[in-house]
Parts: C-alpha cells; sequence; structure tokens
C-alpha cells in the first residue's frame, strides 16, 4: 500500500501516485499461457523505444539459458558475486502488492479502471523480462496474488518458473499469503497465513522456494512478537520500510539503520533473534530513478548522438544517492529498492533502464570508481552483511508507535473499523473449531450428508484478513465489504463441515443451525421452536462452565444436560432503556469437555407442569443509595446519584479499588482519518456523568444497565463463579455534527502507575509501556494524546506493584493511560475527513439503516495481586480467543423422549485434559493421514508457578485417532526443524545466549515432550484414524446449511451490528 510517503530528505512525497496514461489495459480475457510461453519458446527481447541498447539473439540466449539452468544452485549458493574492497550496492527489483486496499482482491488481480495495477500482467510482464537477461533478479511477495497466477499458468511457463527460482533470480521474500499488519493480528493468525503461503512455495518449488528473509515494508509500525515468530520460522533476517520519522533520523546519524532484534524476552537467545535491516527510502526507489509506467523520471539514454542523451548526469546522480546512503549503514554493502505499488507491469521498461545504469556506473570504475552495483536480492544482501563479522546492537523493545511527522501519529488505525476486527477474531475462533472437528473426524467431515465440507475457503480468507489494509481497517469501505464477503462465504464451507463432524460423532439426524446474531440476540430457532437441542463445542484443552444465554419466546422452559440432569435455568427480561423490542432470554449453565462437546435438551413447559419449577425474572430496584452486584468472587458497587461505576472489590483476595469508568470521545481535527488519530483537543469530554440505570437481580446472574446516550450504553455484569467484571458496550450510531468523534472507554484509578502501563504484543508476551518515552531513542513528544497510544490486541493493565487492574478486550483496539492509574481504550471511531495517507475516503461507516454503524463489544475487568495477575488475565485471554462454539438443532417427539435426539451426548476429543499453561494452538488436517499439531506454553518467565517447564504425552493424548509417527518442523511446517541453519550474528548481548531449547522431536521413542516459557512446538503427526461405534444409519431430514448464500450471511452486519 502506497500511503504518501516520507522521502529520505523531502518529508512527504507524492511520487507513488503519480500516474500516466500510455499503458496496456489490464485485460482479465488475456491468455497468459500463449503469451509468455510464445515468449519463453523463442526468446524475443521486449525493446523500450527509449532506451536503446545491443539485443541478445534469440538463439543464443535461449541455449544461453539452458546452460545456467544447468549449473546453478538454489539459496545463498547462487548470490551474485559481489567486489570486497568497493561499495556494493545491491538493486532489489520489486513489487509491492498490496491484498485489498483502493480495490478489491479481484480487480487488483485481474483488472483495472484506469488500466493499472494488474497483478496478472506484472507477474506475466516479470517472467518475461527474467528469461531476456540472466542477470536479472527479482522478489515476490504475496503468495495469495502468486499462487492464484501460478494455477492460470501451462505446464512449460510453470517448468520455466520453476528454473528462474533455481537459479535465484526470481526469489520469494516472506512468503506468506499476505504481508501482515503487526498491530491488530493476533499471532495465531499470523502464524496460520504464513504456514499457508510458506507451503505453497515448499509444495511447489521444494527448497528453492523456501524464503530467507521477512519483507514487512509497509505495516505502519512493527510488533516484537512479529520477529519472535519470523526467527521461529526459520528466517535469517527482516527489512523495514516504516519506522517512526524521529527514530529514523536518529539511526541515520548514528549509524544504527541494521541491528539484531530480541523477540523475546522468554525464549533464549538467539531463539527469537533476528537481523533487522531498516531500508533507506521506505520501499520506494531514489528519487530520479523511477522507470515504472507510473512515474515521471526520465528514462536513461547513453547515446552521445541522442538529443536526450543524459547518462552522464544520471551516473553523477546516481553516485551522490549512492554516497549519501552510505554514510548511514556500517559495511561496504547498502541496498536499494527499486520498484513500489503495483510496479512493473511493463517490467521490461523498468529492467532495461536497470541494466542500462549498471552498466554505466561499473563502467566508472576504470576510472577509479570503488562503486559496484549488481542486481541482488534482500537474502543475498543480508548475507553478505553476515560475511562482515560486525558486533550489531540489540534492540529489545519494538517499533510502536509510528509517525511521519510531527501532527501524523498512525495510531487511529489500531480502533478503526471495530467490526471487521471483532469478525475478524470470532473467524479465528471459527477456523480453530473447523480445524479441530476436521482433524478429530478425519476426511469424512468433507463428504458427508450435508454436502462438502472444507476448511480451505475459510483459510484463505483469514489469510487475506491478516493483509495490513485488511483487519487494520485502512481498505476502502468496498474494498471492506468484500473482505466480510470472503469471510461468509468460508464460514458456510466450514458450517458445512461441522455439521458433517457432529453428525458423525452424535449420531444426529437433525439440520444444525449457527446463531451468527447471539450478540443481539437473534436466533429464529430458539425463538420459534419449543423444543430444541443446544450443542456447545470447547475448543480448548481444558474443560470450560460458562452461562449460556438465548433468545426465546415468551414462556418458562426445562433444561436437560447430557445425562438428563435438569439444569438450573431462568428467563430474563431486559429493562427498555435502549431498545423496547427486545426478546427475553433464557439462561443456564453449560459446561463442554476439552475438545468435545455437550449436548443439552430445551422444552417449553406450561406452568402447570411441575418440572417446571422455575420463575420468569424481573428487574429489581435498589435497595441503597448505591447499586452493588456481586457474587462469590468479586464485588462491583455504583453510584447511587450517578449511576456510574466507583469501586470493584475482590472478595477471595481482599483487594478493593476505586475505579470509576465511563465514556468521553476525542473531538477529531481534519487530520484524523483511517490511520491517523489526532485529536483537536488533549481533553477529550464526556458522554455523561450520570447515566440511566436500571439494576437486574437473578439467581443467574446480576448486571447494571447504564444510558449514557440514544448512541452510547453499557451493560456491567456478573456471573456465578466469575471473577472477572463484564462491561458490554453498545456505541452508535456516532452522531456527525462536527469533524467526526472517537470513543473511548475509561477507566480512572487512585493506583500510582509513574507513567508505565503494559500491552501485549500480538496476544502473547507483554511489553512495557511508559508515558512520552521510547526506550531507545530520544523522543520529543509533539502529540501527548495520539503520540501514546498502542496497540492492545488482546489486554492492557496498569499496577502499582501490588494491585492490578487488567481490562481485555474482545478485538483489537488503540489504548494507553494518559495519567496515573488511568487507562483508556478507543471502541469506535467515525471521521468525515481523510488523513491523506492514500485511502481518499473518510472513516464514514454507515451501517444498514445507512445512518451509521453501531458496535457492540465487550471488555473484561480484572482485578489481582499483581504477582497472581498473569494466572488470570492469560488464562481468560485463551478463552476468550477460543471461546465455546453454540450450535443449535431441532428436536422431535415428546419432552421425555425424542426420536431425533442424538445417541451421543457426550464427546472429547482428549483423553486427558492440558494443563493450564499450555495450549493447543493447532490441530488440523494436513494430509490423507497426517496432521499438523501445534502446543505452546502460554506463560512467560516469571509469571509466577505456571512459568515453569511442562511436559506432555502425546502418545495417547487424543481421543479419535493414533499418533504413529511425529516430525518436529519450523513454527510454520515448511521444513524440518532439525535441519534448520540460520545465520548467527555476533551482538552486544551475546553472554546473554543461551543453549537450545531442545533436540527435535522426529519419532515417538520419546513419548514426552517439554515446553519451555512462551515455548511453541509445532509437528507433523502420521496418524491413524479409529473406528467410531456408530454409523449415518439414514438420510438425514432436512436440508444441509448451504456454502454459498454469503449475501444472506454476512456476518460484518449480522454478528456485530444492532
Amino acid at each position: 500500500m502506497s500511503k504518501v510517503h516520507e522521502s529520505p530528505s523531502k518529508g512527504a512525497s507524492n511520487r507513488d501516485i503519480q500516474k500516466v496514461t500510455d499503458t496496456a489495459a489490464c485485460d482479465s480475457g488475456i491468455n497468459p499461457d500463449r503469451d509468455i510461453s510464445g515468449i519463453m519458446a523463442t526468446a524475443i527481447i521486449m525493446t523500450n523505444s527509449c532506451v536503446p541498447g545491443a539485443h541478445i539473439p534469440s538463439l543464443f540466449l535461449f541455449l544461453w539459458l539452458l546452460v545456467v539452468v544447468q549449473v546453478s544452485a538454489s539459496g545463498y549458493k547462487t548470490c551474485p558475486s559481489v567486489h570486497p574492497d568497493m561499495l556494493n550496492v545491491h538493486l532489489v527489483a520489486h513489487t509491492h502488492n498490496d491484498v485489498g486496499w483502493l480495490k478489491t482482491v479481484d480487480q487488483y488481480f485481474y483488472r483495472s479502471e484506469n488500466l493499472f495495477d494488474c497483478v496478472i500482467n506484472i507477474l506475466s510482464s516479470v517472467v518475461k523480462s527474467l528469461w531476456a537477461n540472466p542477470t536479472r533478479r527479482f522478489i515476490y511477495v504475496e503468495m495469495a496474488f502468486f499462487s492464484r497466477w501460478w494455477k492460470l499458468q501451462n505446464k512449460e511457463i510453470q517448468k520455466g518458473v520453476q528454473d528462474l527460482v533455481h537459479q535465484g533470480r526470481l526469489e520469494f521474500a516472506n512468503g506468506g499469503w499476505v504481508m501482515n499488519d503487526e498491530a491488530t493480528t493476533h499471532y495465531g493468525a499470523i502464524v496460520d497465513q504464513m504456514t499457508l503461503g510458506l507451503n505453497f512455495l515448499e509444495n511447489t518449488f521444494g527448497k528453492d522456494g523456501r524464503p530467507h528473509v521477512a519483507w514487512h515494508i509497509d505495516p505502519f509500525g512493527h510488533s516484537r512478537e512479529q520477529a519472535s515468530l519470523f526467527a521461529q520460522m526459520g528466517f535469517d533476517g527482516i527489512f523495514l520500510g516504516r519506522v517512526d520519522y524521529q527514530d529514523k533520523a536518529i539511526r541515520e546519524r548514528t549509524r544504527q539503520m541494521e541491528q539484531v532484534w530480541r523477540g523475546s524476552m522468554s525464549l533464549p537467545p538467539p531463539t527469537a533473534d533476528l537481523f533487522t535491516s531498516i531500508l533507506p527510502n521506505l520501499y520506494e526507489p531514489p528519487a530520479g530513478f523511477c522507470w515504472d509506467i507510473k512515474c515521471f523520471d526520465s528514462p536513461v539514454v547513453d547515446e552521445i548522438n541522442n538529443p536526450e542523451y543524459n547518462a552522464d548526469i544520471v551516473v553523477a546522480q546516481f553516485l551522490r544517492v549512492v554516497a549519501d546512503q552510505a554514510r548511514h549503514y556500517r559495511s561496504n554493502n547498502i541496498i536499494m529498492t527499486m520498484g513500489s505499488d503495483f510496479h512493473y507491469e511493463n517490467a521490461e521498461r523498468w529492467f532495461k533502464n536497470l541494466d542500462t545504469l549498471i552498466q554505466l556506473v561499473n563502467a566508472q570504475q576504470a576510472s577509479g570508481s570503488q562503486v559496484h552495483v549488481l542486481y541482488s536480492t534482500p537474502a543475498c544482501y543480508l548475507q553478505e552483511l553476515n560475511k562482515a563479522n560486525l558486533t550489531w546492537s540489540v534492540k529489545e523493545d519494538d517499533f510502536f508507535p509510528y509517525a511521519d511527522g510531527p501532527k501524523s501519529f498512525w495510531t487511529g488505525y489500531f480502533s478503526s473499523r471495530p467490526a471487521l476486527k471483532r469478525y475478524e477474531r470470532l473467524s479465528y475462533n471459527f477456523l480453530q473449531v473447523c480445524n479441530q472437528m476436521e482433524a478429530l473426524v478425519g476426511p469424512v467431515a468433507n463428504a458427508g450428508p450435508f454436502g462438502a465440507g472444507n476448511s480451505a475457503p475459510l483459510r484463505e480468507a483469514m489469510a487475506v484478513l491478516q493483509h495490513h489494509d485488511a483487519v487494520s481497517g485502512t481498505a476502502r469501505q468496498l474494498v471492506t465489504d468484500d473482505y466480510a464477503r470472503q469471510l461468509a462465504e468460508g464460514w458456510g464451507h466450514c458450517e458445512v463441515l461441522l455439521s458433517n463432524a457432529l453428525a458423525r460423532l452424535s449420531d444426529f439426524k437433525q439440520k444444525f443451525t449457527f446463531c451468527h446474531r447471539l450478540n443481539v440476540s437473534v436466533c429464529l430457532l430458539s425463538q420459534k421452536l419449543s423444543n430444541f437441542q443446544v450443542l456447545i463445542y470447547n475448543p480448548l484443552g481444558r474443560q470450560v462452565n460458562w452461562i449460556l444465554r438465548l433468545p426465546v419466546s415468551e414462556g418458562h422452559f426445562v433444561v436437560l444436560d447430557p445425562n438428563g440432569q435438569t439444569v438450573q435455568s431462568e428467563v430474563v427480561q431486559h429493562p427498555p432503556l435502549v431498545s423496547t423490542t427486545h426478546p427475553p432470554e433464557l439462561l443456564f449453565m453449560v459446561s463442554a469437555p476439552p475438545l468435545g462437546f455437550h449436548i443439552y435438551s430445551v422444552t417449553q413447559v406450561s406452568l402447570k407442569n411441575p418440572a417446571a419449577d422455575l420463575t420468569k425474572s424481573s428487574p429489581q430496584k435498589p435497595q441503597s443509595s448505591d447499586l452493588v452486584i456481586e457474587n462469590e468472587h468479586t464485588r462491583a458497587v455504583f453510584d447511587g446519584q450517578t449511576g456510574i461505576l466507583k469501586e470493584i472489590e475482590s472478595l477471595d483476595q481482599k483487594l478493593l479499588l476505586r475505579v470509576h469508568q465511563t465514556f468521553f470521545w476525542y473531538n477529531a481535527s481534519f487530520i484524523s482519518g483511517a490511520y491517523v488519530f489526532e485529536p483537536e483537543d488533549l481533553n477529550p469530554l464526556p458522554k455523561s456523568f450520570s447515566p440511566e440505570t436500571h439494576l437486574v437481580k437473578t439467581a443467574l446472574v446480576q448486571e447494571v444497565h447504564q444510558k449514557f446516550s440514544d448512541w452510547c450504553s453499557q451493560v456491567v455484569r456478573l456471573y456465578p463463579g466469575q471473577r472477572h467484571l463484564e462491561l458490554e458496550w453498545t456505541v452508535g450510531p456516532i452522531p456527525l455534527d462536527d469533524v467526526g468523534k472517537e470513543i473511548i472507554s475509561r477507566f480512572a484509578t487512585v493506583l500510582k502507575t509513574g507513567g508505565r502501563f503494559y500491552t501485549d504484543s500480538n496476544g502473547r508476551e507483554i511489553l512495557e509501556r511508559r508515558r512520552d518515552y521510547r526506550p531507545t531513542w530520544n523522543l520529543n513528544q509533539t502529540e501527548p494524546v495520539a503520540g501514546n497510544y498502542y496497540p492492545v490486541n488482546s489486554r492492557i493493565y496498569i499496577t502499582d506493584g501490588n494491585m492490578q487492574l487488567t481490562v481485555l478486550t474482545d478485538r483489537s483496539q488503540g489504548g494507553s493511560s494518559l495519567r496515573d492509574g488511568s487507562l483508556e481504550l478507543m471502541v469506535h471511531r467515525r471521521l468525515s475527513t481523510d488523513d491523506k495517507k492514500g485511502l481518499q475516503e473518510p472513516l464514514m461507516e454507515m451501517g444498514p439503516n445507512r445512518k451509521g454503524l453501531t458496535v457492540r463489544g465487550r471488555h473484561l475487568v480484572l482485578l489481582d495481586k499483581t504477582q497472581n495477575a498473569a494466572a488470570s488475565h492469560r488464562l481468560l485471554a485463551e478463552r476468550e480467543v477460543l471461546a465455546p462454539q453454540v450450535v443449535l438443532a431441532p428436536s422431535e417427539g415428546s419432552f421425555s423422549h425424542s426420536s431425533g435426539s442424538p445417541r451421543r451426548k457426550v464427546f472429547s476429543g482428549l483423553r486427558r485434559e492440558l494443563p493450564p499453561a499450555v495450549r493447543l494452538l493447532t490441530l488440523a488436517l494436513w494430509g490423507p493421514r497426517k496432521l499438523l499439531l501445534r502446543l505452546e506454553h502460554q506463560f512467560a518467565v516469571g509469571e509466577g508457578n505456571l512459568s515453569l517447564p511442562v511436559t506432555l504425552d502425546l502418545r495417547d493424548l487424543f481421543s479419535t485417532f493414533t499418533i504413529t509417527h511425529l516430525q518436529e518442523t519450523t513454527l510454520a511446517a515448511n521444513q524440518p526443524r532439525d535441519r534448520v541453519s540460520r545465520l548467527q550474528w555476533t551482538t552486544t548481548k551475546d553472554g546473554n545466549q543461551g543453549p537450545a531449547l531442545h533436540t527435535p522431536t522426529s519419532s515417538l521413542d520419546s513419548a514426552a515432550i517439554t515446553l519451555q516459557p512462551m515455548e511453541i512446538r509445532t509437528f507433523l503427526a502420521s496418524v491413524r484414524w479409529k473406528r467410531f461405534p456408530h454409523v449415518w444409519s439414514a438420510p438425514l431430514k432436512a436440508d444441509a446449511p448451504s456454502p454459498t448464500g454469503w449475501a444472506n450471511r454476512c456476518l460484518s452486519i449480522l454478528l456485530l451490528l444492532l
């Protein structure tokens, strides 16, 4: 995504969005096979009339290419030679292809209304040009596009491309499905999308296609966890484009543009260490050297008699750029990016100019020049840095927040498009459920009586959503709608798969219903039927217990557990503070075993039925000046005069904290947009200090309903046995009576926090933040609000060393602590202006009624002793991201005996629970008889007793299959772990390096594996599925859920909007 970029010395530049009109259309009807194979067969050289030069005879070139193919090898061995006594300039030809931004993924791939940005033409053009000259090299990143292009090519073209990859002239960097965002992405989703892309490369090109480096040139800030994940995937380094303008200026002066990034404080170095190089010019060419059809720079003309001759000027200018850049780097190798957004649609134009530039500059060596220019790749450049054997400094923090100018902090996107962010998080949850059921049941889940089910569409859609303009909320509205469409289609395919698997496991013969709108109390099946089944599937490795809420019709209900025992239940009416049409809700306690389900029966009964010893609960008015809700663990007090939360007490820990929580908004300035957060004033305006309140107390729930305005309300809730306070907020449509509003929920306490607060990194390790401070450089704070905002993927907390207040989120949000004892989270934003970062569209989500988007979400609040807090917030965060899946089905027959009831109402995929410190990160089908298995230690060093190493026996852990062989792999499962050999770097902190974590496991000779704190271990498991004691004996009685009809299930609206 080429936003308005900073230039190395001139601030903002619009060069990247310049257009010209003399180019061919990106025709989706093109025959790429005939087009490219014709070029390959005859080795025709495309010409650029602006760049004269000799042409290599076709037959000679074809034979020469055959020789090159025979002698080349993959990996670092294919790197070009450098001159050790000269300054080597590595030119990296590349294109940056956003997987959606201003246009949808399909529009970028096939056709564009303005004739530019056609990925299918870019890749075809690049391949032709690489075949034309064996010295040329090119890198490509986004497998979401490349895999589609690859499938359109014939065998001849594919073989030619495989040769280019084998020669190292077409090299893959990063290799994920997308170049993911780093602020708003959950680490599990990052791992999944990288696994998808890297294994496409492995299956297509073998070891030749394995990337050596990560290439994160466009994400708007960089997380420490991202570095850790890349290191565990086997990468040798990462290249970054965007770092804070102040940080970069200091680095250039001190020649600290490259260093080793320590990605984890728990994993022993160098396990999570990653060499990091900051590119000199974002990812753009140097000024004056852009030769794409989008650019206006003059081509290189080296014919002296040509009136356009400019070779001397170009060479002199280039040498000045080289000298300037070399002053900021430490070795005699520097890197220059030659490309930008959707460049190389006419690749020959680029390459012809680069050919001439290389020839002319290197010719100066005869006159004493010490500059050597060559086609190269990031990996080859990295190898030369490694050979230099220098000692590198170590970075232990991250690169947030990112600013490209004094009034331009890119911290708004942490919260932009909150509905899409929630939909993505729900889709991650659902994908893991889908993966697990597919793995537990085996191939029969893909082709059962409900039809053909498949996890791949949702897996690919989720991978696309990790793109740095997708879940970040920085794409245009039409593209955002298309992202939601892809997710909805993926859900449909997984619903079929789950229906097949659940029917197999339970022998249930009714249609399953997935109620997507439970968060707004809508489920047609439970509201219309008087007799139905409720299946609760638990994707965690431990049993869960929780209160389920289902919208129902008026009346009384009896709920039976899997053993036929009556479960306590009640029907609760909602006070009409916000909506008078809210249906009654049936509440009852449910549980589910690890990787398994329980099935409950629900039946509506008459008042005369003695089994229905239930009463409809009604709201209760408070009996004292203060409103109180409490259970055996937690007590919350609300001011009786104002209705505002004023006190939280942890009863079992004997902690009491005065806390004031309410909603505020920042008036947006004209600079705020989808990316940038720039409030007009430093102090936000309160929505209300005296909301209308209503107290509800029943046996199964206690709630305080707060109405701050017609567009802002909240329910503060406690269930029995619950240690956290649940705050369910509803915000929108935000009125637009000014430039815009950015809504926050703020918690103010008396804790003395010394300017410090803590946020998670992609849902894993925790980083300390300090107000108006950066750990590695002296900050000149120009924005006291936006400049102190950080991404909150799952939690934020403050502590005084004794007491800790933690707030967990249900999606990624921006958060901060702008004064001691306070923390805030931005829940929604609506803006009428664009921030001029390239989107050219205001953040004006309209919602289904075209009046503005309404969003509902939850904050989970924990009060703990600091020394015990990690156990609380880590386990709660795990339950939040992998919540149980609720599936409904109709029942037939009488209440006491239903002919349509399932035969098997209890199932667990595990023979024993996992220890609390262990999370099952991945269980997914990998092949006909193979599964992908990831287990992680979810506690960091120093987080109490749960930080100790944990040993597991995998041999008989699962109930539906037997593991016959294990092979340990890298994190992305694209290469055996025992064959990985990463480049080693000497650092200023080498004394802190520790031994390797383990000897990789490649068999079941040792039944036990050990997990160290924050360690993820990945295995490919050969398995044998067991026979189930029952099979389907009759056709199913209802239509299968359809994988089509995405528009009716577009969950970006149905799941998240009122």
